[in-house]
């Protein structure tokens, strides 16, 4: 009988599209053979990830006033139809039912900006109504016509998004900076994925907003995925539900929205690639599904060995720490490539010689290395194991991400740049309509695309546009995305 494969064997660096495609099948995150392009079946493992995501990000939410409601996954034609840059927009994306409500076509969301304004036309009457914030928890559908990749660009997405309205434009604009944060807080310092929050150049924000802000990631490969947006809403697109508040002196006002959306499902693809390794997957403690595995090794005395088993893993699932038992018939070198390959943090190995020790080994998946540590001090350990973990993931992740965003001069060096898996900074003339020539050049000449400008901070452009040649007025980051 032959043996199992003990090791991935696949370079992330050399080939991350192969290390990719088969991390997402051997680690059991999706299944791709449900024979519709661009759906997936996320399996348990997957599933189980995206729930802990989920929940942090619910709880942050909740933390900052939103309140949850579910809306309906179906949108009749007429909410399209009344903001007309919207529909647009996402008429090309739009899935249509063959069904119809009487005469009138409905549509799979594939955001829900029309579903909420026409129940906030009916349920914002006052500015004591404001500010409203509501989330929900939604599968949206698009139909993308780029191929599609899983989890990065895909038909269906696993997201939350939130609508929230305001009394005052002033109030809605510190909504969308108070969103940024969310996602540095969220995404980046307990996931693990560093960004940049870019403001959208005018030829590509959200059909119907004002502006948007993007958050964007990048992969082992230099491409860009665009994470958590956040939009702040155009009045025109409010004002055609005809949503109104009456103010402190009786004035009838039209209140400010924005919007928000973080994919989880986008989002670990962002967690899987940057933070896996040539062994598999590499998981934050955090949000992985099982965080420590206990792998007994009976010999003579196993009933001890079962004994000690079944204490550790009562002590550590009473400290709410996700722990897994393999007692299987497995090879031990089987079970330690399942588990590693799967991206658990820790793993505990009991035995024999560990009882009479009084201690056991646990071997750490990111670094790879065995500590011994006393059975009794055993869940403290983890703790702070899991704690230091997470900061190593995120270092690891920093220091990558500052590596692939260079600055350019020059067309060539641009180029240059792009072509060896960088986003690269340069002077541009306007991120505003006049820049949109520019732009083309930009996606035409070098298959890339202005992500836009920061949103954090204030950067100071000199010189002209890279591109036309003309007085720079903006510093743009440009990159390749899927």
């Amino acid at each position: 009988m032959s043996k199992k494969k003990t090791t991935f064997n696949i370079s992330k660096t050399n080939n991350f599209s192969e290390w990719y495609s088969e991390i997402l099948n051997k680690a059991e995150i999706v299944d791709l053979r449900y024979g519709v392009k661009g759906f997936v079946v996320i399996r348990p493992w997957g599933a189980r990830i995206i729930d802990k995501m989920y929940r942090i990000y619910e709880s942050a939410l909740r933390c900052t006033g939103h309140e949850a409601a579910i809306f309906p996954a179906v949108i009749p034609e007429k909410n399209f139809k009344r903001e007309s840059s919207h529909v647009e927009g996402f008429a090309p994306e739009v899935f249509w039912l063959d069904k119809k409500q009487g005469d009138e076509r409905l549509a799979l969301r594939p955001t829900s900006e029309t579903a909420f304004y026409e129940m906030y036309n009916l349920w914002i009457r006052s500015y004591r109504d404001l500010p409203l914030k509501i989330y929900q928890r939604a599968n949206v559908f698009r139909n993308e016509t780029k191929a599609t990749r899983p989890l990065i660009r895909s038909r269906e997405f696993h997201w939350i998004e939130s609508h929230d309205a305001f009394a005052t434009k002033k109030d809605a604009e510190a909504q969308v900076r108070d969103d940024i944060v969310m996602t540095e807080e969220v995404m980046h310092k307990i996931f693990g994925v560093p960004f940049l929050p870019m403001r959208r150049p005018q030829w590509d924000k959200f059909p119907g907003a004002e502006y948007t802000i993007g958050s964007d990631s990048i992969l082992p490969d230099g491409k860009v995925i665009q994470q958590p947006s956040t939009h702040l809403i155009s009045q025109h697109f409010v004002k055609a539900f005809d949503v109104k508040f009456v103010n402190e002196v009786e004035k009838e006002r039209t209140p400010w929205l924005t919007c928000y959306g973080p994919c989880m499902s986008r989002i670990l693809a962002s967690v899987i690639s940057v933070h896996g390794d040539d062994n598999g997957l590499v998981l934050p403690y955090t949000i992985a599904p099982v965080q420590v595995v206990v792998v007994p090794f009976y010999g003579e005395d196993s009933k001890k060995v079962k004994e000690m088993v079944e204490k550790i893993q009562k002590d550590l699932f009473g400290e709410h720490i996700d722990v897994r038992v393999d007692d299987s018939d497995k090879r031990s070198g089987e079970k330690f490539f399942y588990w590693e390959m799967k991206g658990v943090p820790f793993r505990v190995e009991v035995g024999e010689k560990e009882l009479a020790n009084g201690e056991v080994t646990v071997f750490i998946r990111d670094s790879r290395e065995r500590v011994s540590v006393k059975v009794g001090d055993l869940v403290e350990s983890i703790k702070n194991l899991g704690a230091e973990y997470d900061s190593r993931l995120l270092a690891r992740a920093d220091e990558f991400f500052e590596g692939k965003v260079v600055e350019c001069k020059d067309k060539v060096g641009v180029k240059k740049a792009l072509n060896s898996g960088k986003v690269v900074r340069f002077a541009f003339c306007s991120a505003d309509v006049e820049g949109a020539e520019c732009a083309g050049f930009v996606e035409k000449e070098l298959e890339a695309r202005v992500m836009g400008t920061r949103a954090d901070v204030g950067e100071k452009v000199v010189g002209k546009c890279v591109v036309c040649g003309k007085k720079a007025g903006v510093v743009v980051y440009v990159g390749k995305s899927y």
